[in-house]
């Protein structure tokens, strides 16, 4: 277990409402120019005019047509339809973990919910434990010696959390008008109650409570989370540390996101997102299902970190054994 603001959290500053309100102010800046590639590409499954124009030229057309009359909700539509689609593959794995009976049953017999519905049956765990990638030994290590009455203990609290958060603090209208991150009162899902130091953290956690709960929860994953460093312009906002979103060891030349992001504060800047693609989708007259909420913010992140995936890769390539995980 870990406790909040130990490690490498953020500062103190970082929960300051003027410097929140910096931050957006630059993420609302950068905004438009992502979104308008966000929609030219269909995040991503589409080709630009930059890449047909290059392949043009290397087949002897100096120049191509651009189209002129570009169907934004058209196009808008179709990424809400593919991230939603993409959502859905796996998502029933998670209900199935997040169900009370079986938690409780899982009490006469916590070494198997550790060893198969964690390791074997939790998609996000059984991806990170049979992954290849070196960055993940430690959480490998971590997870083989985890206790499992710790485990069941923590996913039964985040299951119980995420469930009364649904049926009793959550009201649509109400939750998006929410202005500050203490309105969205989810402090709790920082501390050690919901966390297994190593195993569980914020990106697990999340994902779990994401793929349950897209109405509420968003996944703070390691692409979100590099996003919001290019969202900001890498501004660091006199933070004394370099940037909140990221990590760096300067003994060993690494650099890598903040894997201990407090859960509040990204969730707000999730949900400050949403606001700005719901904007768009009221003016292109396309439908954003509030139950959906975070499925698009989780593809629009997605999307930025994929626009520097490059410079991503050359930051994280001196990663060593023993090096950041998911947890």
């Amino acid at each position: 277990m870990y406790r909040h603001q130990e490690e490498r959290s953020v500062e103190a500053v970082c929960y300051d409402h003027k410097h929140i309100e910096k931050v957006l102010e630059i993420i609302k800046s950068k905004f438009p120019g992502y979104f308008n590639d966000f929609i030219m590409l269909e995040a991503g499954y589409g080709v630009s005019e930059q890449d047909i124009q290059k392949i043009a030229e290397k087949l002897g057309v100096q120049k191509v047509k651009s189209k002129k009359n570009i169907d934004i909700p058209k196009k808008f539509k179709n990424i809400i339809a593919e991230a939603s689609q993409e959502f859905e593959k796996d998502r029933e794995k998670y209900i199935a973990i997040f169900d009370q009976e079986a938690l409780e049953e899982y009490e006469d017999d916590p070494q198997y919910f550790k060893s198969t519905v964690l390791k074997k049956e939790c998609p996000i765990i059984h991806h990170t434990l049979f992954s290849t990638a070196k960055e993940l030994d430690k959480y490998k290590r971590d997870f083989n010696i985890s206790d499992s009455n710790e485990l069941l203990t923590v996913v039964s609290n985040l299951f119980n959390f995420a469930e009364d958060y649904y049926d009793n603090f959550y009201k649509e209208k109400a939750y998006d008008k929410i202005d500050c991150h203490e309105g969205l009162e989810i402090s709790d899902l920082d501390t050690d109650d919901y966390t297994v130091y190593g195993v569980i953290g914020g990106g697990i956690k999340s994902h779990m409570l994401y793929k349950v709960y897209p109405a509420v929860f968003p996944n703070r994953s390691r692409d979100a989370i590099w996003a919001l460093w290019y969202l900001t312009d890498k501004k660091t906002f006199d933070c004394k540390q370099d940037s909140e979103f990221l990590m760096i060891d300067v003994d060993k030349c690494i650099t890598q996101q903040n894997y201990f992001y407090p859960y509040e504060l990204f969730t707000f800047y999730a949900h400050q997102i949403y606001q700005m693609l719901k904007q768009k989708s009221d003016e292109n007259n396309v439908y954003l299902d509030s139950e959906n909420r975070y499925i698009i913010v989780d593809a629009f992140l997605t999307f930025v970190a994929a626009q520097h995936e490059d410079e991503i890769s050359f930051l994280k390539q001196q990663i060593k054994d023993g090096g950041f995980g998911y947890a």
